[in-house]
């Protein structure tokens, strides 16, 4: 793979630890995942099926913008739609079969262009099939470069930038949510911009960019409170929302790939269960939603083994509360109509 941000995917590994699913009926929507075509690492519509029809019940999924297939001619700007029309196109027979692959689809924009950025918008709608559901536009950061992605790069503050907010304001007229990727110690901008917009729905990913390497490795707590205080803060925000999962790339230091074989997902559970948990409690179940972030987080562990976890984790919830967990709420957040039928059994 083209950078170490990224953790390899080892196949061997995986398959020493793979284990079965369990509850293989609940219903599953996939909120996050990416379709990758990049040197050395392919990861299409066929490897995503692979793992998610390993076992566990996957209804639906919803595709994160992920730099892939972007148009190589035309406006800079309008690239990006590219990566659109390549995931409606390669998933629309899949839209009758089980699982729904990327029924709802998040695309790149670059949200500088202000009030220009409508034409990539109006673009990317007409090449969604329909299915485009919101736009993320990263701004992780830090004054450690090591941490960031050089793929997705920001400058500091992007999202106090009166050109990137101007970009936000339009996605409302679209009907589309704000999907932002940063890290924790940006989380309050974040704030701001969701107070700013209260009629734009945001989803925060990956639990809010949890990371635990590099300068922060030696202050666990430290990290854990100002993660927290922010996020209960964000809470309060009606129009909020946060995705449970992402917690097996590189820069959240829980260490997973250094095993000899992959983490049980009791172990994944016993590790996850301070950060999943404090979401659960602050923004309710209801604004809360499951994501596999394959194939990212596979460098740490098997789909099943990430699923199984998050079932260990909901253990003690009511059935009505898991169903938001597993598949309500991301099915209200990207307006996802999956047929009862479609649920279990396919059609």
């Amino acid at each position: 793979m083209s950078t170490s941000n990224y953790l390899p995917v080892r196949e061997a590994w995986l398959a020493s630890g793979t284990e079965a699913a369990l509850e293989p009926d609940l219903p599953i929507i996939d909120a996050h995942h990416h379709f990758y075509d990049r040197p050395g690492w392919q990861y299409l519509l066929e490897e995503y099926l692979a793992d998610a029809q390993s076992g566990h019940n996957i209804t639906a999924s919803v595709f994160m913008q992920a730099l892939t297939r972007y148009r190589t001619e035309g406006p800079e700007a309008l690239r990006p739609v590219g990566e659109v029309a390549y995931v409606a196109d390669a998933t629309a027979h899949q839209q009758l079969l089980r699982p729904r692959v990327a029924e709802g689809i998040i695309g790149y924009a670059d949200l500088r262009l202000g009030a220009a950025v409508r034409e990539v918008l109006d673009a990317e709608l007409a090449a969604s099939h329909g299915r485009l559901r919101g736009v993320r536009h990263l701004v992780a950061w830090d004054e450690d470069p090591s941490l960031v992605n050089p793929l997705s790069a920001a400058p500091a503050g992007l999202l106090l930038n009166k050109d990137y907010q101007a970009g936000v304001e339009q996605l409302a007229d679209f009907g589309l949510n704000y999907e932002a990727w940063l890290f924790f110690t940006q989380l309050p901008e974040l704030f701001a911009l969701a107070q700013r917009f209260p009629e734009t729905r945001i989803v925060i990913n990956h639990c809010g960019g949890v990371v635990r390497i590099a300068r922060y490795a030696n202050h666990p707590e430290t990290v854990f409170a100002q993660w927290a205080h922010a996020m209960r803060q964000l809470a309060q925000l009606p129009n909020v929302y946060v995705k449970l999962g992402g917690l097996g790339m590189r820069i959240n230091g829980f260490n997973f790939e250094q095993g000899e074989r992959p983490p049980t997902s009791a172990a994944l559970a016993e590790a996850w269960q301070p950060w999943m948990m404090t979401c659960i409690e602050a923004f309710g179940v209801e604004r809360c939603m499951f994501e596999s972030n394959f194939p990212v987080d596979k460098g740490s562990y098997p789909y099943s083994n990430g699923w199984n976890a998050f079932k260990r984790l909901t253990a003690g919830a009511s059935a009505a509360e898991r169903d938001w967990l597993f598949r309500g709420t991301a099915s209200r957040v990207y307006q996802l109509e999956i047929p009862e039928r479609d649920s279990n059994h396919g059609i």
